[in-house]
């Protein structure tokens, strides 16, 4: 009786597993990798806000405070959430260019 419930069980120890690597392990990584670009905000980065807001950052932020100054136009600043922020892009980092293959 102990091999049938451990061969009943297997498909779904599988498929946990499966999606573990496949869903998990890779948003876990994308979500730490962006806590570190948000942690190590500088002057002139290019942020994009969830809401689609693409600005610089205008003013250096402290490490525990929880807003940033963003400038999302010449003289027009706005304070944001750092949780708000979906993407960090460096001064020096190109914006990636799209192809449409179809």
């Amino acid at each position: 009786m102990d091999t049938s419930l451990l061969t009943s069980l297997a498909p779904f120890i599988a498929i946990a597993a499966i999606f573990y690597f496949l869903v998990l392990r890779p948003q876990q990584q994308a979500t730490k990798k962006l806590r570190e670009a948000v942690d190590n905000l500088r002057r002139g980065d290019t942020v994009v806000m969830s809401s689609g807001i693409i600005g610089k950052v205008a003013k250096v932020p402290q490490k525990d405070d929880p807003e940033i100054a963003v400038e999302i136009a010449d003289d027009v600043q706005v304070r944001v959430l750092r949780s708000a922020l979906s993407e960090v892009r460096a001064k020096s980092q190109p914006v990636e260019a799209k192809s449409d293959k179809s």
